[in-house]
């Protein structure tokens, strides 16, 4: 069985349409997206996406449909809570770094999206990943250091500091950070940070720097101009996920 998921993960399937899922973290209602191949029966891994800072959106449905056709079930998150959008980008600092600010309420967070996932149908429990893109990026991160049960998480343009004052523990999933060597809103000392921080914490991990790829390089959505700080990078996208889909390889 597990060659036989392998093998389809490897191929390009039809997905099943793509649906709202309403669950919730304790009383807060939350409203994720949902995406399953279409073609195969039986278990197949699960991956949790989460949203960048402006919350679920078209570029996290997308991404969960793109998954689905790799095999995989995937839930786009809801981070912030059902119907909590920020109007613009002032907003979204300030929605995101509430969460930065409180890592034990986002780790809740994405606990409850990783049981949600567990509980559709088709999925195998014991082979799940979280992946996340700039804010989520983070949050991926913060499911391996919470020790969250995933096999592997992937941040793409992500925050990469720990909560201050945190003291690293062991990570036992696998870690992949695929960053933007020009990315000006993640500091070198961050960089030099993280790296000290899962060697304490002994992990398996991959970091690896897209030359010419600043911040937000796998949204379309940025536009190209990297003088603003954010910006598309095709190649940068291209690679990383192709990085992304050698570590599910793996892992799964």
């Amino acid at each position: 069985m597990r060659r036989t998921v392998l093998a389809l993960s490897l191929t390009v399937l039809p997905v099943a349409a793509g649906e709202p899922l309403a669950y919730a973290d304790g009383a807060t209602k939350l409203a994720g997206y949902v995406s399953r191949p279409a073609a195969i029966k039986g278990k197949v891994p699960g991956v949790v996406v989460i949203h960048q800072w402006m919350g679920l959106t078209d570029h996290e449905r997308k991404v969960s449909d793109d998954l689905a056709r790799l095999g995989y079930v995937a839930l786009a998150a809801d981070i912030y809570g059902e119907g909590v959008r920020p109007a613009n980008t002032g907003e979204a600092g300030k929605l995101a770094g509430s969460f930065k600010g409180d890592r034990a309420l986002y780790r809740r967070r994405i606990a409850a999206a990783i049981e949600a996932l567990k509980a559709q149908k088709g999925v195998d429990g014991s082979r799940l990943a979280v992946i996340g893109f700039c804010f989520g990026g983070t949050g991926a991160l913060e499911a391996a250091r919470a020790g969250l049960p995933v096999k592997g998480v992937v941040s793409f343009h992500g925050g990469l500091d720990a909560a201050p004052g945190a003291t690293p523990a062991a990570i036992s999933a696998k870690v992949l950070v695929c960053h933007g060597a020009d990315d000006p809103f993640v500091p070198a000392k961050d960089v030099a940070a993280f790296q000290g921080e899962m060697r304490q914490a002994k992990a398996d991990y991959v970091f690896t720097a897209y030359a010419g790829a600043v911040h937000a390089f796998t949204q379309k959505e940025a536009g190209s101009d990297n003088a603003k700080g954010a910006a598309y990078n095709e190649a940068a996208h291209r690679r990383s996920w192709q990085h992304m889909k050698d570590l599910f390889k793996e892992i799964f």
